[in-house]
């Protein structure tokens, strides 16, 4: 979910396609966690451009996942 988020913070055009090739993910796999971060406020999708973006919560869930990351390296 880090690299959806990721992805989608690091651009501002982020499709399913591109989320679901940088991340890795099967795309049954992409539209579960794309819907679970939809849900949980972390991720928003624009109907019009059919993009997606990293919300604010996203971003501070992201920096709270690379600390955590940095702490266990």
């Amino acid at each position: 979910m880090g690299q959806i988020l990721q992805v989608a913070n690091g651009s501002s055009n982020a499709t399913k396609t591109k989320i679901m090739y940088q991340a890795f993910l099967s795309y049954n796999q992409l539209e579960e966690h794309l819907l679970f971060l939809i849900k949980k406020g972390l991720l928003h999708y624009d109907g019009n451009t059919r993009t997606f973006r990293t919300t604010e919560k996203g971003i501070q869930f992201l920096e709270v996942y690379h600390h955590i990351e940095e702490m266990i390296k």
